[in-house]
């Protein structure tokens, strides 16, 4: 008789335990891909699609309930300003349309990947996280470290603690902010780093771990909104170096910028020729930011503001000051307001 029992004791065991699992299951965070294309994507003869980026994530419905949908599938130097704006636009929609959304998971290529993340920073208007991930080898390489940063992006995504932290970069095992992070080797998988401001977090086996948050004005508390943005305007980047003459900022006004970042030397540092180019610059109506080509470190506003004096690009990468100025000056063309704003965010 015992024996006769035992396989429907086992049967109605695994009945529960499926029960159990389903209702865990149905527990875990809804979070959602929008996949924009890539390195991560870029396998030899085609590209993954968002389905097939899921595809190749390991265990991943032990952290999340998957969605995905395909944005764009292409390089990231290919990502035009208007797509920026579009994309900005469908995740705020995302959020908007859908309350029980846990979070989202932005694939990128990593060449521009820190700009299209601060732009989503400074503009996507909502707690929830926001995750951008890429990989620095494509899926046909030996070693292809993508899905892995796509599970510990999602991993980030679901995870409750990263809610208001902004957005994310996500990738080799480690949490920066769009803010901060940076592309610093070609090549090496632990590119991104966020310099003297460190990592937010770092994404173990065992949990997702942070450690600090940025302090700065971003996503919920911007005062970016991209949908009345009708198109970004033009904001070009140029370098000092020793005996760097005026001309390019000169022409740069001429040919239409609406603003100039200058990657200044040390402090921000530029030669005699670029500063009578920046002051005509500024008799003409641009803005001009001056950052620094060090990598790290702060350009300080001076204490009295002179008429055409540049703005101070506080410790903005020259690429991110671009983001901020462009944005900035779809609001205003007040010197002193954009000063604000590089104080701020």
């Amino acid at each position: 008789m015992n024996t006769l029992r035992f396989p429907l004791v086992v049967a109605c065991l695994a009945v529960l335990l499926g029960c159990v699992t389903i209702a865990q299951a149905a527990e875990l965070p809804r979070v959602r891909l929008v996949a924009t294309g890539g390195t991560i994507s870029n396998r030899t003869g085609s590209r993954l699609t968002a389905g097939e980026l899921v595809a190749t994530i390991p265990d991943v419905q032990r952290v999340a309930r998957t969605e995905f949908e395909q944005f764009a599938n292409v390089s990231s130097t290919e990502m035009t300003l208007d797509q920026w704006l579009a994309l900005s636009r469908r995740l705020n929609e995302l959020f908007a349309k859908d309350a029980e959304l846990g979070g989202l998971v932005v694939t990128s290529g990593t060449d521009t990947l820190e700009e299209l993340a601060y732009f989503l920073h400074l503009t996507v208007r909502d707690d929830r996280p926001v995750v951008v991930v890429g990989s620095m080898r494509n899926p046909s390489t030996v070693g292809f470290e993508g899905a892995a940063n796509l599970l510990e992006a999602f991993r980030v995504a679901a995870d409750p603690e990263a809610r208001g932290k902004g957005v994310l970069v996500v990738l080799n095992d480690e949490i920066n902010s769009a803010r901060e992070a940076t592309k610093t080797d070609a090549l090496r998988l632990q590119t991104f780093q966020s310099r003297p401001a460190g990592v937010l977090g770092v994404v173990d086996a065992d949990r997702v771990v942070f450690y600090r948050s940025t302090l700065k004005r971003h996503t919920s508390r911007s005062e970016f909104d991209v949908s009345t943005i009708v198109a970004l305007p033009r904001v070009d980047v140029l370098t000092t170096y020793q005996g760097a003459s005026g001309d390019l900022i000169k022409a740069a006004v001429e040919l239409g910028a609406k603003g100039i970042v200058v990657a200044g030397a040390g402090a921000g540092s530029t030669t005699t020729a670029q500063d009578e180019a920046i002051a005509s610059a500024a008799d003409n109506g641009a803005i001009v930011v001056v950052t620094t080509r060090t990598g790290s470190g702060r350009v300080a506003a001076p204490p009295r503001r002179e008429r055409s004096a540049p703005i101070a690009g506080e410790d903005l990468q020259p690429v991110k000051a671009r983001v901020l100025l462009m944005l900035a000056l779809t609001r205003t063309s007040d010197p002193a307001e954009i000063q604000r704003m590089f104080t701020q965010y």
